[in-house]
């Protein structure tokens, strides 16, 4: 069987206000050709499929255009769980219908685990073929029990504890199936895992918009959580492909769109896991076309100034974050730019002119502008005008980052 392993499509993304439809279209059309060219089989999307959890009209439309074209062509099954930008609701919305075309959605944990073990059976002789452990993003109050009195590393041993408690008894699950199948077919069928997570040392990139899904360092579980019966285990949510432990059978595919200006120079891929009669593993990295050039230019103004001048000749489209740093204070850096891009397909989506900040607003009150600081920085700023005590600030930050993930995690399509 030919698998594919895909995730954070992040339909409906914007950057810098810049819609981005027209990608996540000619992506998709693209993955439709890749499943028929590498005749794919099984589709697996480990999460976040829209960038948010009330996706436009546009983002539905491309998605469900999709999932219509890849149930008409040689894939026989996909298997989408949810991700944390997900609504569990607005996904399981159509789940039964979906199913018909055996397309089958995993939004969110249900009071029956078995609901996520799914065993996909070959349609021409119904004989089963694959065991999956679909397991969506597991939110806090999926896997804790909240208990009064508890202290912050309390809640995150509970919180490690229950992600890892809910992969132990789905696999033990899966493995009974896999013994009860042998006992019929005299065949072994293979375990594959999917979730939406962050493992320990995993790799991200300066804004690409990876949120924490928990607080504190239970954000990053180890890959010891996941039994040893899987024999692939497919994880979304980290935009980077990366390997987990340097396993080759554990695995986030990445984004396969840039979801910023920080990933504009990295390689997009796909997972392709190739099972073979004897149940032996190969995997492969289908990389994945640039339907939009983006690129981050940073320097002073020569370098700018050279480099935008390069891509001028190219005479293609490419979206621009400039970063000016250099010595002097240019004030009508924009005006600049804009003279050198004219009659061109290249566009400037945002100008930060760090000169202009340093000499100009640092000196009154050394300000800065909500741009330059994230929500944390904000936060502590806050505290450190208001002269919150140092023995204070720790579990005034857990109970804000607390709220900040609950308000993410927030299926707003709920009535």
């Amino acid at each position: 069987m030919k698998i594919l392993h895909t995730s954070d499509w992040h339909i409906g993304r914007t950057l810098y206000g810049k819609k981005r439809y027209s990608e996540f279209f000619e992506f998709l059309n693209w993955l439709i050709r890749t499943i028929e060219q590498e005749k794919i089989e099984l589709l697996l999307v480990a999460g976040d499929i829209f960038d948010t959890s009330t996706p436009g009209n546009q983002a539905q439309a491309l998605y469900y255009q999709f999932l219509c074209q890849a149930a008409a062509s040689c894939c026989r099954h996909i298997v989408i769980i949810a991700g944390n930008h997900d609504s569990p609701s607005f996904l399981n919305a159509p789940k039964q219908l979906l199913q018909s075309l055996n397309v089958y959605v995993v939004a969110a944990v249900s009071e029956q685990i078995e609901d996520e073990l799914i065993v996909l059976n070959h349609p021409e002789d119904n004989i089963p073929e694959l065991i999956v452990c679909a397991v969506p993003f597991l939110r806090d109050r999926d896997v804790r029990i909240v208990e009064a009195g508890e202290s912050i590393d309390d809640k995150e041993l509970k919180l490690i504890e229950g992600i890892k408690k809910h992969y132990a008894k789905l696999c033990h699950l899966a493995e009974k199936k896999q013994d009860e199948l042998y006992h019929v077919s005299n065949k072994k069928i293979p375990i594959i895992a999917m979730g939406h997570l962050f493992t320990a040392g995993g790799k991200t990139i300066d804004g690409d918009g990876v949120r924490e899904l928990y607080v504190g360092s239970i954000a990053h579980v180890t890959s010891a959580i996941f039994p040893d019966c899987i024999d692939y285990l497919a994880l979304g949510h980290l935009h980077v492909p990366q390997k987990i432990n340097q396993s080759e059978f554990k695995r986030y595919s990445g984004s396969p769109v840039a979801m910023g200006f920080g990933e504009a120079g990295q390689v997009k891929s796909l997972c392709c896991v190739d099972i073979n009669e004897k149940k032996e593993i190969k995997i492969s990295l289908i990389e994945v076309p640039k339907f939009q050039n983006l690129e981050q230019i940073k320097g002073d103004w020569e370098k700018i100034f050279n480099r935008v001048s390069e891509i001028k000749l190219l005479k293609t489209a490419v979206w621009l974050e400039v970063i000016y740093n250099g010595e002097d204070v240019i004030p009508d850096i924009r005006e600049k730019l804009e003279e050198i891009i004219i009659e061109t397909e290249i566009e400037i989506l945002r100008i930060t002119n760090n000169r202009i900040i340093e000499r100009v607003l640092h000196p009154m009150d050394d300000l800065r502008t909500l741009d330059d600081m994230n929500r944390d920085e904000v936060f502590e700023e806050c505290l450190s005008a208001h002269q919150i005590p140092d023995e204070q600030r720790q579990e005034l930050m857990y109970t804000y980052q607390q709220t900040l993930i609950l308000i993410d995690q927030d299926d707003s399509m709920i009535d």
